[in-house]
């Protein structure tokens, strides 16, 4: 015969799973994310990845060829951050429903936000539970602690 207590447990099971799968699709749909930029005069085109990794570097126009090396260097290095702040976006977007309101990605990534203040002090649980993790073993009738 289940118990009340029994049936907290279960039901905090199925919120665990429940959180816990929402995470392995966030993690799937991060993992997916990929942003390109493209410098001025299609010197030079930059696809990123979900962690800004560098994926392709193309140029798709001969117009590298007349640029000086420092300047194809900045136009380089500028498409890179551009995608790197594309991916940031779209990461953010992804992740943005998960977080409290007002913090974004961008704040936590940048250390603007301290990791720890979006999470709960207490995390939520059943008055039994709670009370069983405070205080102890349950009573034989489930009904406290003994």
């Amino acid at each position: 015969m289940a118990t009340p207590y029994d049936q907290q447990i279960e039901e905090m099971l199925r919120e665990y799973r429940r959180q816990r799968d929402q995470a392995v699709e966030t993690r799937r749909r991060v993992g997916e994310v990929t942003a390109s930029a493209t410098a001025p005069r299609q010197a030079v085109k930059v696809t990123v990845g979900a962690q800004g990794e560098v994926n392709e570097i193309e140029f798709p126009t001969g117009a590298y060829r007349r640029m000086a090396p420092k300047e194809l260097a900045d136009a380089l290095l500028d498409t890179i951050r551009e995608a790197r702040n594309k991916a940031l976006q779209q990461v953010g977007e992804v992740v943005s429903a998960d977080l409290p309101q007002g913090v974004t990605i961008t704040d936590l990534l940048q250390g603007r936000v301290d990791p720890t203040a979006v999470l709960p002090e207490d995390p939520m649980m059943p008055a039994a539970v709670r009370d069983y993790v405070d205080h102890g073993r349950v009573d034989a009738q489930g009904d406290g602690p003994a």
